[in-house]
């Protein structure tokens, strides 16, 4: 059970004090609160729109049919287009699919983090090498 001060913060900004806050134990209330305040709807470095695409592609990720339904409504708030959510969530199945390849095949974390640091070495010089477009 959230404190008084919390439950009519919530409602100031939601509107309403949806259910899952009633769920959560006293002891984590009022902090699990302030993180979705601060980190979600705050301002923070991510625009709205950024931090809706995120939080609907892990949604996407771990199939929490809540989550995907409250951050994909979230997305619609900041004019994301349909387009848009379709590239999120592919790209959520995109990164799950490979974690997935690389947990099964037991690839070596170091020679992984190697390999992703030749990567990106090789993208930087092509990049500077590739003529600019001014």
């Amino acid at each position: 059970m959230v404190s008084t001060e919390t439950r009519a913060e919530v409602e100031e900004y939601l509107g309403q004090v949806p259910r899952w806050i009633d769920a959560l134990p006293e002891s984590a209330a009022d902090h699990s609160w302030e993180v979705v305040r601060d980190l979600l709807l705050g301002e923070t470095v991510l625009e709205q729109r950024e931090k809706a695409l995120v939080a609907l592609g892990a949604a996407s990720a771990i199939q929490c049919p809540y989550c995907v339904h409250f951050h994909r409504e979230e997305a619609k708030l900041e004019a994301v287009t349909d387009d848009e959510l379709s590239e999120a969530i592919a790209i959520a199945a995109n990164v799950r699919n490979f974690s997935t390849v690389l947990h099964g095949a037991e690839i070596d974390h170091e020679e992984f983090v190697t390999e992703t640091g030749a990567i990106v070495d090789h993208v930087k010089d092509q990049r500077a090498a590739a003529p600019s477009d001014d």
